[in-house]
């Protein structure tokens, strides 16, 4: 005779909840899925500067005054500016990669003829072979065109502002921050910078991007964020979901 098996079933029962466990699921759980929609609110927003981004440098060039004037966070005016180079005050931002290369992005004093502010630019981004040797700032007026952006982000700052301990020019830094430019130089410098235009004959690249977060990583951290609010509930459920001890109703 073959005994019969029969499977043993698993008795479990619902444990009422504490208050406390209560209010501590659904404020994480609200918190959470809050952070989640916040960071795709942050992509959204990123996707629409980079659209007015790649579409600025089409626009029509305005004025430097007036791109003051109406300048924004999020903004890029495309502007044309006549004035003449600070020849003898120049920096060079090290340690960059530009589609893999190593280089650095040559930066240059600007005086705006109307006697505003002068305005730090951008010339371009050079290998480090290549960079070396600066091309020479040209002499005398001249007309510039480019994007009105904001300065690069210095990120995490190292040692303080070496600027005033370098004699050689041009000068090197890993940051660039217009504020200290501006006491190095000697000059009241817009907070700005000018990124100038793709120009085919010049040895600089000016493959411009926004010093942004990307989109798809705001919504990496939405998808965690959520993970989170569901795992929140999941951990909820499991500890008031109970295996039912023997001999009990």
């Amino acid at each position: 005779m073959v005994a019969s098996i029969v499977p043993t079933v698993v008795a479990r029962r619902w444990v009422r909840p504490s208050w406390f466990a209560i209010l501590l699921t659904v404020a994480g759980g609200a918190a959470f899925s809050t952070l989640g929609f916040w960071q795709l609110q942050r992509a959204a927003d990123k996707e629409l500067l980079l659209a007015a981004f790649a579409g600025a440098s089409a626009q029509q060039a305005v004025t430097l005054d007036e791109a003051r004037r109406h300048a924004a966070a999020g903004l890029y005016p495309h502007v044309r500016v006549r004035g003449w180079f600070d020849t003898t005050h120049t920096y060079v931002l090290d340690d960059q990669v530009r589609d893999g290369r190593q280089g650095r992005f040559s930066f240059a004093i600007f005086m705006p003829e109307d006697g505003a502010e002068a305005l730090l630019v951008n010339r371009g981004f050079l290998p480090r072979a290549e960079s070396e040797s600066q091309p020479d700032l040209p002499d005398g007026e001249v007309e510039l065109s480019g994007l009105y952006a904001p300065a690069p982000g210095s990120g995490l700052r190292l040692g303080g502002n070496a600027l005033p301990h370098s004699s050689r020019w041009p000068k090197l830094t890993i940051y660039i921050d217009p504020a200290e430019i501006a006491q190095d130089a000697g000059r009241q410098l817009d907070d700005r910078v000018l990124l100038l235009d793709p120009d085919p004959a010049s040895a600089f690249v000016r493959e411009w991007t926004p010093q942004i977060m990307p989109p798809e990583r705001h919504r990496g951290y939405a998808f965690q964020w959520f993970c989170f609010a569901i795992a929140s509930l999941v951990i909820f459920v499991v500890l008031h979901w109970r295996r039912q001890k023997p001999g009990l109703n």
